[in-house]
């Protein structure tokens, strides 16, 4: 059965928490600046296709990178960021989600004014904005999605049966969704779909009846591997519904 994203629960009203790796990562150097929002949350026209999910997922602690987008394939990455100003900013930083891709003055990243401001110390909020770009430094962390499989969420432009488009979501661990397949049955072959852009990967004239994926992950130490969903899409599928993969990765 299908569902739109805002009635499905994950726990904590479908937020997502983030813990670093168990294996600690590097940091590195970097910048960061925000972006400007009526209500401190995300965009839903950022440019990995997220929509309403990547405006507000992980309570809207989200940010646009710049080299860190990879063409799309670091969508849904999960970084730990601290800004480097004792004056002005707290020792832990924040725990953001890559939703969009953006360029600043020499920075990686693009917050929401929400992430922004949880750089800073209780103190300092104001002082901090009014740097505009702060020196940073930033790590992978594991994305930890508390009661949720991976979900693929089918775009709002697709047109059935003609056309679909379709988003992984809910990607735990330290992965990156790197290519997507449909199996086509009478040919007994798996099809690749195409990356359309950001996280958004697409095919015409898809194969009839329910759709079987599966989608190759590459994880942090860049081992890559396929995972196939155990759930089947269905075959009255619908834009804007999210159908439950049945599986999660770590």
């Amino acid at each position: 059965m299908g569902f739109t994203l805002e009635k499905h629960m994950c726990t904590l009203l479908g937020l997502m928490v983030l813990f670093p790796a168990f294996c600690t990562s590097q940091f590195s150097d970097s910048r960061a600046t925000y972006y400007g929002s009526p209500d401190c949350y995300g965009t839903p026209r950022g440019a990995c296709g997220f929509g309403e999910y990547g405006r507000t997922i992980n309570d809207g602690y989200v940010s646009g990178v710049s080299k860190l987008y990879t063409n799309g394939s670091g969508c849904g990455a999960c970084y730990q960021v601290r800004c480097k100003n004792p004056q002005y900013c707290n020792s832990d930083g924040v725990n953001v989600v890559v939703t969009d891709h953006g360029e600043g003055d020499r920075t990686d990243f693009i917050m929401s004014p929400r992430a922004y401001s949880k750089l800073a110390l209780p103190s300092a909020t104001k002082e901090l904005f009014a740097c505009g770009v702060v020196e940073v430094e930033y790590r992978r962390i594991s994305c930890q999605y508390s009661g949720c499989n991976v979900m693929y969420k089918v775009h709002e432009h697709s047109k059935y049966p003609d056309y679909l488009a379709l988003i992984v979501i809910y990607v735990a661990g330290q992965n990156d969704v790197t290519a997507v397949e449909i199996w086509q049955e009478d040919c007994k072959e798996w099809i690749p779909m195409r990356r359309a852009f950001g996280a958004v990967w697409d095919m015409a004239n898809p194969p009839s009846g329910s759709v079987t994926l599966r989608f190759q992950a590459t994880g942090n130490a860049g081992y890559t591997y396929w995972v196939q969903s155990t759930n089947a899409i269905p075959q009255d599928w619908k834009a804007g519904a999210a159908y439950d993969s049945a599986v999660q990765l770590t």
